[in-house]
């Protein structure tokens, strides 16, 4: 181990001495929050229990107030609760649902004796316990106390109020998020009866999702996850299938509505979204997972095919901005300054207030990053000792190691080229032009970054304008006509292939391809002569058009599981720039005068982004705050590992074999410093501290850094199976892969 990986810097919450000493002379209130997952603790986190009860793979998990029980909710259609004391089973439910369970609560303030569910087959299922007239077996068959047969699609996620004891929230891929009273109703008909009048439509999100934020809401947002604030409960927070976090006050909805007729959404308060994907346009790009802080500021979302994100719910200008489309290309791709600008009036810094030892451990974190940069070594953790540097307090950190500090960061970037570092790279360029307007360092790297999305143009025009930032017959030269060379290189590379291109599609027109040459075919930009280019630039994606028609009632179960009917395509080429479309007369209609009265919404953009897991091949994997405090943030991931990164600087500080495929829910104990995951594995494992744990690891893997670059090719590998997101919804409506959640894509 080199000198790099032996320089371990502190956490910010310092030892739990300093804390007990803190208590002793000063007092402080706080001190079982904050060492309940101190880090000295959660680097010593390890595999204390494996509970067993189910037969299949545990979708949901989740502590009741108190902390002493767990529920947990599977595949076999059953809820088992768990005692935390033990660590044993306790009840096992048979709920009476017909697919695989997606979500399970405790509702609040009823004794732990209320429990709630919601299932691939659209019900809600309630059950209290207390009906069992003191009767204690282990395995209970028992009925309902309430069935809400309202939605039409699965139920994928449930939210209930601290305090509340009478309503619980369901959201379904269906798209609409209702509110469930048990004071109104116990029951009511199944989704499309004929007498179905069910008024508990909070949110009707039937035609809410959009491709990018400039765009107008045209499709079903299918919710995959809610969640409501703790310390604001008329705050509630709904992700699906795309790419925005929507939060809601619940006080500035309309009255709860019907599902007979469709609602235009209703505004959100705030929307959240990284600005480098609110312009994708990706149809598989969907959020997986969402959750508020413990104290409610901030909220965390976690991404299929993405990272983990977090965001301030009311930003300051420090730590996120919002945006509007229209800054979003502003912001990746503004132009060069060719012409020098008046710099910036600096910051002061008084060096009597500054920490010496802060300022001294900084210095050392420079040269550990700068090494890493020359050497190309070390990439990940030099990325880290910058990330700690730009979180440090201004007084111990002048506006040039700043800016020396994102460049130096936005070049390990473009080293290490995980994906979606070219953008964290951008993001660190036009910070460091922010500081410094003349930087020659940043416009270098921003060509560098430009080169790699295939922006061959933008990088052209930096390359040029670093060119002019540098002093005559400068060595530095030399890397401007590096650059240079590469875009001219990549130009005739890209000239050379769209020619090639252009004959192949002469010679196949009118010919027909098959199904798999469709959607089997190979990657448009993967050629290795040609400079990287980031997916979401340069996609040639294909439109599917659908039609299916259904033997039988569509609404009817199949006894025999199988689906019957027949389903007929038209593939077309993708054109976003227009919004035409052919009327019933074979005219041609345009929508630009329907979009023309939307005005664009306002985003707020990530403050920090968490790498190392892998989120394609399940649809409910969770991202959590841990402890009270929330200052760690945990994940599941598709290698069957569980992850742990320090929420204020995105370092990694754990990794650990949760299961032996995937792991997707995390939930932290209310008090203890304990966790539960669950997977594709048919048991429950519980975390605790233990003396004994290596501190970074815990399992087989002692390889970190592999583990994790496994992960980002996974992440990066170009999708061969194109099939929009919605095509895929709508076979999953129709049960074609009820399992899907358990499979690995």
């Amino acid at each position: 181990m080199d000198a790099t990986e032996q320089l371990r810097w502190r956490f910010s919450d310092g030892s739990v001495t300093d804390l007990l000493n803190a208590r002793s002379l000063h007092g402080s209130p706080d001190i079982k929050k904050k060492v309940q997952f101190h880090s000295s603790l959660v680097q010593k986190l390890a595999l204390e229990k494996e509970m067993e009860g189910h037969i299949g793979c545990v979708n949901a998990i989740s502590w009741n107030s108190t902390g002493s029980l767990l529920i947990s909710g599977s595949d076999d259609t059953r809820i088992n609760i768990w005692s935390y004391n033990n660590r044993e089973l306790l009840h096992d439910i048979d709920t009476g649902h017909s697919a695989n369970i997606f979500c399970t609560k405790f509702v609040p303030e009823r004794c732990d004796e209320v429990v709630v569910s919601g299932a691939g087959d659209a019900e809600v299922r309630v059950f209290n316990m207390s009906r069992l007239s003191g009767r204690r077996p282990r395995e209970i068959s028992m009925e309902p106390e309430a069935v809400y047969q309202c939605h039409s699609r699965r139920v994928k996620k449930l939210a209930v109020e601290i305090g509340n004891p009478n309503v619980v929230w369901s959201a379904s891929e269906d798209g609409t998020l209702r509110q469930h009273d048990f004071r109104e109703c116990s029951s009511c008909p199944r989704a499309g009866s004929a007498n179905q009048e069910c008024r508990n439509v909070l949110l009707d999100l039937r035609c809410g999702a959009k491709k990018s934020l400039a765009d107008q809401p045209r499709q079903p947002l299918a919710l995959k996850s809610c969640d409501i604030s703790s310390v604001r409960p008329h705050q509630i927070l709904v992700g699906g299938s795309d790419a925005f976090a929507r939060l809601y006050d619940r006080r500035m909805l309309p009255p709860l509505g019907s599902c007979q007729t469709k609602r235009k959404p209703p505004p959100c308060v705030k929307m959240f979204c990284p600005l480098h994907l609110a312009d994708s346009k990706k149809t598989y790009l969907h959020l997986t997972h969402v959750a508020f802080s413990p104290n409610g500021k901030e909220v965390l979302l976690s991404y299929s095919g993405e990272h983990v994100y977090l965001f301030d719910v009311d930003p300051d200008n420090m730590s996120s901005v919002r945006y509007t489309a229209d800054y979003v290309r502003e912001q990746l791709f503004a132009p060069p300054f060719h012409k020098e600008p008046a710099k910036q009036q600096k910051f002061s810094v008084n060096t009597a207030s500054r920490n010496l030892c802060r300022v001294d451990m900084c210095r050392k974190l420079m040269q550990v990053a700068i090494k890493s940069l020359e050497t190309s070594t070390n990439l990940m953790h030099g990325i880290e000792a910058c990330s700690e540097v730009l979180e440090s307090v201004r007084p111990d950190v002048d506006d040039d190691m700043r800016h020396d500090c994102f460049c130096t960061r936005a070049g390990l970037y473009l080293k290490r080229k995980w994906k979606n570092d070219v953008y964290m790279a951008i993001r660190d360029c036009n910070r460091a032009r922010n500081i410094d307007p003349t930087s020659y360092q940043a416009h270098l790297y921003m060509a560098e970054a430009l080169l790699q999305l295939g922006r061959l143009k933008e990088a052209s025009e930096y390359a040029e304008a670093a060119n002019s930032l540098l002093p005559p017959y400068s060595q530095l030269r030399k890397q401007v006509d590096d650059i240079k060379q590469r875009v001219a290189s990549a130009e005739e590379e890209k000239n050379r292939m769209d020619q090639n291109g252009n004959a192949k599609a002469d010679r196949q027109r009118g010919k027909l391809r098959s199904l798999s040459d469709i959607l089997l075919r190979s990657d448009v930009s993967g050629s290795s002569s040609q400079e990287g280019r980031e997916d979401s630039d340069y996609d040639d994606e294909m439109e599917l058009d659908y039609e299916t028609s259904v033997s039988g009632d569509e609404r009817r179960e199949n006894d025999q599981g199988v689906f019957q009917g027949s389903l007929s395509f038209r593939f077309h080429q993708r054109d976003d720039q227009t919004n035409e479309h052919t009327g019933e007369n074979g005219s041609v209609e345009s929508n630009h005068n329907d979009d023309s009265a939307f005005l664009s919404e306002v985003a707020i953009d990530m403050k920090q982004r968490y790498v190392a897991h892998c989120n394609v091949g399940t649809d409910i994997k969770q991202a959590s705050f841990l402890g009270e405090q929330g200052e760690f943030i945990a994940s599941g991931s598709d290698d069957g590992r569980w992850f742990i990164w320090e929420k204020r600087t995105g370092r990694l500080i754990k990794m650990l074999a949760g299961d032996g495929a995937v792991v997707n829910c995390i939930q932290s104990h209310p008090f203890d410093c304990a966790v539960a995951t669950s997977g594709i594995d048919t048991t429950i494992k519980l975390w605790t501290p233990d003396a004994s744990a290596t501190s970074m690891v815990a399992g087989p893997e002692l390889d970190v850094l592999s583990a994790i670059e496994n992960n980002q090719q996974k992440l990066c590998r170009n999708r061969q199976i194109l099939l929009p997101f919605e095509f895929l919804e709508r076979f999953r409506m129709h049960e074609f892969a009820e399992g899907f959640e358990c499979a690995q894509s």
